[in-house]
């Protein structure tokens, strides 16, 4: 058994960390910017027209490493900030047979796998947790950037992504034939990586 402090062990080891520094960097931190991220809703009514609507306060963190092609995503949306512009619809769409925000307050997307193309992400693949029920759920990233401008403190970053999936699947299944089982989602994000503290003179 060869001994860790070994010369031949540790330059091993040397070699190895400046062949591949990614293994031990860490993946950069982002906080979701609140007043630039929502998640909007597309759904049929009554098979003749579309009906939109958006959930108004999402918080949670991202964590991309683009070099080593890792990635996860945290996210949750508070079900009562619905906004359709109808007062009416949304204080049915709060209720049980919809989103029943007094049992189910919160929805959250958990993801531990982001799949990069030149650097960009590209799918991200996790779970969706709606009315007590996870079920996978992958986003399609159609379009990401980030950027320093002078004004910014913090480096930004912006995303937009989309999916398919059917309400049923999550025990939505009031009112098919009113609104259709199949909704598509839209998600336009910002995060920005939280300033370091300071440490202590």
């Amino acid at each position: 058994m060869h001994s860790f402090r070994s010369p031949a062990r540790l330059a091993t080891l040397l070699i190895a960390a400046l062949c591949y520094p990614h293994l031990h960097a860490a993946a950069e931190e982002y906080t979701i910017d609140p007043a630039h991220t929502f998640a909007t809703f597309e759904i049929r009514h009554l098979g003749i027209s579309t009906q939109r609507g958006r959930f108004n306060s999402t918080r949670g963190k991202v964590a991309l490493d683009a070099e080593a092609g890792i990635g996860n995503i945290n996210v949750v949306i508070d079900a009562q900030s619905i906004d359709t512009g109808n007062e009416a619809m949304e204080k049915l769409l709060r209720g049980k047979d919809f989103f029943n925000v007094e049992q189910f307050p919160q929805i959250v997307y958990k993801a531990q796998r982001v799949v990069f193309t030149n650097g960009q992400p590209e799918r991200i693949d996790g779970e969706l947790t709606l009315l007590g029920i996870t079920k996978p759920v992958s986003l399609t990233v159609s379009a990401y950037s980030c950027t320093r401008k002078p004004f910014l403190v913090q480096l930004r970053c912006g995303m937009d992504a989309n999916s398919e999936l059917k309400r049923s699947d999550f025990g939505m299944d009031t009112y098919l034939s009113f609104a259709s089982d199949e909704v598509k989602l839209a998600i336009q994000a910002e995060a920005v990586v939280p300033p370091k503290p300071q440490s202590p003179e």
